[in-house]
């Protein structure tokens, strides 16, 4: 295949949103894990300065309200379990985090595909008015997680851990994130 030729396959391939946002969640979750595989294991639990949480507790926060997320939109999905901040291992969170975007990937798949299948709409929490099914779904959900991750680089470097510009700069490499992820070469 030419590279016009793959160009083309690719362009038309991302066009169709449920596809497309199941790649990009699944990109954001591999941004997520690179950082929790990289964290040093003193900053986990360690006190961040001021009233704010600690990266355990930010993390586990991401991975209850994807919970939360799938219980509301699409209750016919396994619903992941709730993690306790204060009691959960990072190797817990690691895990737990992965089974969340998985079954968020699923629920946008079903969401944006073609064939909504049993979703309506997108309820992000009992108090917010549900929203239609469309693209801003997919936007929200990666907006609440990239602030949370902008949280954790930042306490990683007030607590004395800075995390390596291999890191931060790889979290902007959605190209290699969409290869990892196994998107056509």
């Amino acid at each position: 295949m030419s590279t016009r030729q793959h160009n083309r396959h690719e362009n038309k391939a991302s066009t169709q949103p449920g596809q497309a946002a199941v790649r990009i969640f699944a990109a954001n979750e591999r941004m997520n894990q690179m950082l929790l595989e990289h964290l040093d294991a003193a900053t986990w639990r360690a006190k961040p300065p001021g009233k704010v949480r600690t990266i355990a507790a930010i993390f586990t926060h991401v991975h209850n309200v994807r919970a939360k997320w799938v219980r509301l939109t699409a209750p016919h999905l396994k619903v992941p379990r709730q993690l306790n901040r204060v009691h959960a291992t990072l190797e817990e969170v690691r895990a737990e985090l992965a089974e969340s975007a998985a079954r968020c990937e699923e629920m946008l798949g079903e969401a944006l595909g073609e064939d909504r299948g049993r979703i309506e709409e997108f309820r992000r929490d009992g108090w917010a008015r549900p929203w239609p099914l469309g693209i801003e779904m997919l936007c929200y959900m990666l907006a609440h997680e990239a602030h949370h991750r902008g949280q954790v680089c930042m306490l990683t470097h007030q607590l004395g851990f800075p995390l390596s510009k291999e890191v931060t700069s790889g979290m902007w490499s959605w190209e290699k994130l969409w290869k990892e992820g196994g998107s056509s070469d």
